[in-house]
């Protein structure tokens, strides 16, 4: 028998405004001893130098992480003029320069090719695998990481700031799986002078602001106390996006139990996904069919 997990049976949301100098893994792992949960998680990678939002799962709110990584994001970000660098950011090695520094509207002209369905490639220095390697451990040992483009939907790029000649501040909001630091590196490339990440910021992820972020020195101030636990968001958070189905007493227990289970529903249409509860409580997320819900993911909460 494996050994039980130490800690609460805790589920919600906590969203965290992420400082900068700090992995997203550590971060989750100070949260999860702050709450004193068994089980944490969070719903897509900052880089260690950016900061802004990143949405922390407890418990059975791991099971949601997926609504949310699919869901649109938005990045404020300051790209840097004239330099590439081996990383696409500040932290990297200026393997390149230009003189050349575009106009304001040559900017705003070039960020349309950058907007919609793209192709990108993801950084060298990233998380990427290679035939079951990361990139980044690749490109440290000095080897030409070759990283095939992938789809990208960006909803909007638009240029908010020119603080000088030398530096662009833009803001992105995209889908799932874009990179930042490649796209400031092909705007330098698409511009013809070369650009990398200055700083970055996720302001939103889905239904998560950084406005209602907790900054790390709030989290470990009131860390293993009942204070933190009022800033936690409920589980079903995630699932905004998703219509409510009501489950029958009977359709509850067979919810439970993983079975497709009798729902009672309003402007739900056969086949849509779907969320169940009962009692005030999110049983499962599934797929409607005929009055019924067939479950793909089904949330075990402590006896009462």
């Amino acid at each position: 028998m494996g050994r039980r997990r130490k800690g609460r049976d805790i589920s919600g949301w906590l969203v965290v405004d992420k400082p900068a100098g700090i992995t997203s893994t550590s971060l989750v792992n100070k949260v999860r001893w702050a709450m004193d949960a068994k089980k944490a998680g969070h719903a897509g990678t900052l880089d260690p130098d950016a900061t802004g939002v990143l949405a922390v799962a407890l418990g059975e709110a791991t099971k949601t992480v997926p609504y949310i990584t699919d869901n649109l994001k938005c990045y404020t970000f300051t790209v840097r003029l004239g330099q590439a660098t081996n990383t696409d950011d500040a932290e990297g090695e200026v393997v390149a320069k230009s003189d050349a520094r575009p106009l304001d509207e040559e900017i705003k002209s070039a960020l349309g090719a950058f907007v919609g369905d793209i192709m990108q490639i993801p950084p060298k220095f990233s998380a990427v695998k290679i035939d079951g390697e990361r990139a980044y451990k690749l490109a440290r040992e000095g080897e030409d990481v070759e990283i095939a483009a992938r789809p990208l939907w960006v909803e909007e790029l638009v240029m908010t700031d020119r603080p000088d000649a030398d530096h662009v501040t833009l803001e992105m909001t995209c889908g799932k799986g874009g990179y930042v630091r490649s796209i400031a590196r092909d705007l330098g490339e698409a511009l013809g002078c070369h650009g990398h990440v200055r700083e970055l910021r996720r302001i939103w992820s889905g239904p998560f602001r950084v406005e209602d972020g907790l900054g790390l020195e709030q989290i470990e101030a009131m860390a293993k106390t009942p204070d933190l636990d009022t800033y936690l968001l409920p589980l079903e958070t995630a699932l905004c996006d998703l219509p409510e189905v009501k489950a029958t007493p009977e359709g509850a227990t067979r919810l439970r139990n993983g079975n497709a289970g009798m729902v009672m529903a309003n402007d739900v249409d056969y086949g849509d996904e779907a969320w169940a509860s009962h009692d005030g409580k999110p049983l499962a997320v599934g797929v409607y069919k005929a009055g019924e819900l067939h479950p793909n993911r089904v949330f075990v909460w402590p006896e009462a």
